[in-house]
């Protein structure tokens, strides 16, 4: 049996390395650099350059861009979990007289609020922050470009928003929160606001011929938690792993689960993609990757995990357009989920049973429609229709002995266990639907109750 640092097949690895020498080369990048973890440990790292000699390695830094916003998120969840702030907390209430004041934490986290997608000219990415040394600079005079909370539109301001709110509550500079709460305790020590060697140079490559031209590293200022952190291979799989689980010195799991939560409606014509609270979130081949995406002039990066199959994909590029990484890094997750499908886990029986959860499993009929109710591992139930067909939830138990639903169409819904008075059950209540034990149970309390004469054939 393998385990899950030994490397990939050879078959695999050369089909990675196809994959990035091809997006190297046809999207004529200076370098390209990726890697691959699976199951908690790195199983791959590979690169292309244009000098021979030269490619990056896990070391070499790169700007990462828009995945700086997914660290901004992170910092903003755990003022929430330490009970500082609410999500539905409009952020006048925090960070007074920005003129998005109605807008709130959760729309400005999953880019609901309304507000533009740039700052205003120059263009921010290629000139210094200090042309922008206040809020007033970067949200200009249209702060608001719709109604906050009707449709997603990316805004870079708001995560410069954002940014600014964290330094009002915490006292210090965006940076060093960040450092303090999320970098250091991640052992991230190869990311970070500044560039330090190693690290690759921006580049811009000519549409129509083989030329380069190198592109500014501008400190970003305001703008930084939009965009501004390098990062290598080895770190961004690091930060992979706390997506994956969580950890408890940085965010807990239950939180991080509700970064990849879809936060607003998908834009039209993007059925296949959805954003939570600084994670987007994406559906291909039957599975979800969460991640994100990210650019600055010079610079491409892309970060996706897949849950299902626990493997996850970095891949940056230095050249300002030309590879798709976004594309590249999701199918580097498809060809070694494809090529080496995770082996799941031997089934074991329950440590101990619970006999009263125990009868309440099997069938239940929500009128004629037949569900069935089973027990998971971690002392859970799940409602499922017996052909995979309709409603369904997992559900969770109160303190107050009722259940709320996890997901699905039963989410944040009640479910109650309606006893007899000598204890024994007479239906489950579900959102005021009744799951009897037999189809409309004449002994169960059905709502409009049940024909006095029962069921009938054709000639009764």
């Amino acid at each position: 049996m393998t385990t899950p640092a030994e490397q990939l097949l050879p078959g695999t690895r050369r089909a990675l390395l196809h994959r990035i020498a091809t997006a190297q080369a046809e999207g004529r990048s200076p370098s390209l650099a990726a890697a691959v973890q699976r199951q908690g440990q790195t199983v791959w790292n590979g690169s292309r350059a244009c000098v021979d000699g030269h490619a990056p390695d896990a070391d070499t830094q790169f700007r990462i861009g828009s995945l700086t916003k997914t660290f901004t998120a992170v910092l903003v969840l755990r003022l929430r979990d330490e009970g500082l702030l609410d999500l539905a907390d409009p952020l006048e209430k925090h960070l007074p007289g920005t003129g998005a004041g109605e807008a709130t934490i959760h729309q400005l986290l999953g880019h609901s609020a309304g507000l533009g997608a740039e700052s205003p000219a120059p263009w921010w990415e290629r000139t210094p922050g200090s042309l922008r040394p206040e809020l007033a600079d970067v949200l200009g005079e249209q702060t608001r470009m719709h109604a906050p909370g009707r449709r997603h539109h990316y805004s870079n301001p708001g995560y410069t928003v954002l940014g600014a709110l964290i330094e009002a509550m915490r006292g210090a500079s965006w940076a060093q929160v960040l450092e303090r709460e999320v970098l250091e305790p991640l052992g991230m020590h190869r990311t970070g606001p500044e560039a330090e060697a190693p690290h690759a140079g921006g580049w811009a490559v000519h549409p129509w011929a083989d030329v380069m031209l190198p592109e500014p590293a501008e400190d970003l200022g305001l703008m930084a938690p939009a965009g501004q952190l390098w990062s290598t291979t080895a770190d961004l799989l690091r930060f992979a792993a706390f997506l994956a689980e969580g950890d408890d010195r940085v965010l807990c799991a239950a939180s991080v689960e509700e970064m990849k939560e879809p936060s607003a409606p998908p834009e039209p014509g993007d059925w296949e993609g959805n954003y939570g609270l600084g994670l987007q979130v994406i559906r291909r081949k039957g599975r979800t990757l969460v991640g994100h995406t990210g650019s600055l002039p010079g610079f491409l990066a892309a970060l996706w995990f897949c849950a299902e199959e626990d493997v996850a994909a970095v891949v940056f590029a230095n050249v300002t357009s030309g590879p798709l990484l976004g594309e590249v890094a999701a199918e580097l997750v498809d060809i070694v989920a494809e090529a080496e499908p995770r082996i799941p886990e031997p089934w074991r029986p329950l440590s101990e049973v619970d006999a009263e959860l125990l009868a309440l499993t099997g069938p239940w009929y929500w009128g004629t429609r037949t569900n069935i109710l089973s027990l998971k591992p971690d002392r859970g139930l799940e409602l499922r229709g017996l052909r995979g067909d309709g409603r369904g939830a997992r559900f969770t138990a109160r303190p107050d002995g009722t259940w709320i639903g996890l997901d699905g169409y039963y989410a944040g819904e009640t479910l109650r266990i309606v006893r007899n008075d000598d204890g024994s059950v007479n239906h489950l209540d579900l959102g005021s639907f009744v799951f009897t034990r037999e189809p409309y149970d004449p002994a169960a309390a059905v709502p409009g109750g049940v024909d006095e004469n029962g069921w009938r054939g054709l000639g009764s």
